[in-house]
């Protein structure tokens, strides 16, 4: 996939400059050190027009991600969500993934660079997962220790597990993987979080060892709406293999129903669960008004 061509637009540091004209420092910490924080941002094409989900908590988000590690964030959120939807004029996009990134500036000693960069680029991304049901496996590898990085920091060089991860699954014939804790707990997919149904009750990993995706919050924010019991709690690998179904919920993908755990196969009709159900409510929800009226 190509992101962007000669006529593509990103905004960077205030200015609107075309995507093959921008530069990147050689000697930054982002490119050296994976140095930098990230998100992803979903635009809609309603019937209200384009309309970006949830644009203040990711930018929120992102600041959040920057102090957390010590990578400065002088922007302000308001105006942040003001120039992606322009960005998004100039793209002429309706529908689109926004990927917001700071990026730090040059300094080869293991200190923070005083200099922050941001940039905003977008592109025409269709569900990350695809709209089939995926097949999941459990991972050699596992999602780094909270007591490394703040598990709550979006930050570019986490990206480096989730790939190595990634590819050894693809390899073997899945769709994602799915990594353990150093617990030894079921935490969460390389992008990914996870949810399992069993007996009419959803049950999720609990924070601690995972990334809060807000797309996790809004599915618990649904689930609250509907009745639907929820639980978080530290899930073993034993009752991820005997849950009636499994879903993946983050920005890029949605909601992501799972056929599979390695060799088993989820007994469930996924039409007719309650995964499904938070799936539609959610696809609906993101087409029109952050109103819970509007699903019920």
């Amino acid at each position: 996939m190509r992101y962007f061509g000669k006529d593509t637009w990103i905004y960077l540091d205030g200015e609107f400059v075309k995507a093959d004209q921008a530069t990147i420092d050689l000697f930054g910490q982002s490119l050296h050190y994976g140095y930098a924080a990230l998100d992803g941002i979903r635009a809609y094409n309603t019937h209200n027009g384009t309309r970006l989900f949830k644009a203040e908590q990711h930018y929120d988000r992102l600041r959040h991600s920057c102090e957390l590690v010590g990578i400065s964030f002088p922007w302000n959120t308001s105006q942040l969500v003001d120039r992606t939807y322009a960005l998004l004029e100039k793209n002429n996009l309706r529908s689109a993934y926004i990927r917001p990134l700071v990026i730090t500036g040059h300094n080869m000693y293991l200190m923070p660079a005083k200099e922050a960069h941001l940039a905003i680029s977008a592109w025409e991304w269709g569900p990350f997962l695809g709209t089939e049901l995926i097949r999941l496996t459990l991972s050699p590898y596992q999602r780094p220790n909270p007591h490394s990085l703040p598990p709550a920091a979006k930050i570019a060089g986490q990206y480096v597990a989730s790939i190595v991860a990634t590819n050894e699954a693809s390899r073997r014939g899945f769709d994602e993987a799915l990594l353990l804790d150093s617990d030894g707990y079921v935490a969460q997919a390389s992008s990914n979080n996870l949810f399992i149904e069993k007996d009419g009750i959803l049950y999720t990993p609990d924070t601690g060892h995972i990334f809060p995706g807000i797309t996790r919050q809004t599915v618990l924010e649904i689930a609250a709406a509907f009745g639907i019991e929820v639980v978080e709690k530290k899930i073993t690998p034993a009752e991820l293999r005997e849950a009636d179904t499994a879903f993946l919920t983050g920005t890029a993908t949605g909601i992501a129903g799972v056929a599979s755990i390695d060799d088993v196969r989820y007994p469930a009709e996924w039409t007719d669960t309650l995964s499904a159900t938070i799936q539609r409510a959610y696809k609906n929800l993101t087409l029109e008004k952050e109103n819970y009226e509007v699903i019920i």
